[in-house]
């Protein structure tokens, strides 16, 4: 009996111990979430109010079989294309995943972009913008870029700012909320929540290097450079 009485006790010793350490780590979470979301919150402007920059970096969605962006890639799209016809920059960047020959953001998004009009040599195509962290490390490192307009739905354009600003650019957003995106903007934004807080991680702690870097590509120059060869 006393030994049972003892596990008891030692049992419950640890199952409140585990409840602290996961009210802690709770806390934590929702208070690093709250710092990211106030930080890229600074810098989001309204398409009057942004200065002109570099160039404007639009990031990658899905993408449909028959390379048609999904709602939201296409909002980001005409986002990016309306900031470009402003004058806000002289060049976009559109990055997102091309990892796989049978899927391809970046060449639908820079179509989608020269069927409305705008020169081949204007845009830019980041072929290795795996996630929002890598896209905007590589803008920095491989397209040299150093002022930019982000362009996304808002959810996300708060971290992606954090993310531009916490790695010394000066990163300025603009929101491509368009549309209403129904019931899957819940699981967007409790995901975002995790992502957010691995982001200001890897910023903050790690610094890890993206999937991959290589050769620098000037933003300045001419579009055509990335290009599938």
């Amino acid at each position: 009996m006393k030994k049972v009485k003892l596990l008891r006790v030692r049992l419950a010793k640890f199952v409140s111990l585990f409840l602290v350490i996961l009210v802690l780590l709770g806390s934590t979470a929702l208070a690093v979430n709250k710092y990211v979301e106030k930080v890229g919150s600074n810098y989001i402007l309204n398409l009057k109010d942004i200065p002109s920059v570099d160039a404007i970096l639009v990031l990658g969605a899905y993408v449909a079989p028959d390379g048609t962006p999904s709602p939201m890639l296409g909002d980001r799209l005409t986002e990016g294309y309306e900031l470009y016809e402003q004058g806000k920059a002289p060049k976009l960047l559109v990055s997102g995943d091309h990892g796989r020959k049978n899927y391809d953001e970046v060449n639908a998004m820079k179509s989608y972009l020269m069927n409305k009009g705008v020169s081949s040599r204007d845009i830019f195509m980041d072929h290795a913008g795996f996630s929002t962290y890598e896209s905007i490390y590589r803008a920095r490192d491989i397209f040299e870029v150093h002022k930019v307009i982000i362009v996304t739905q808002e959810y996300h354009l708060m971290r992606a700012v954090f993310l531009a600003r916490e790695m010394g650019l000066e990163a300025y957003g603009v929101a491509s909320d368009k549309h209403d995106y129904g019931q899957v903007m819940t699981a967007y934004n409790l995901r975002e929540i995790a992502a957010r807080n691995k982001d200001f991680l890897w910023v903050k702690v790690f610094k890890p290097k993206p999937t991959f870097l290589g050769d620098t590509i000037p933003v300045f120059g001419n579009g055509d450079a990335t290009d599938d060869k």
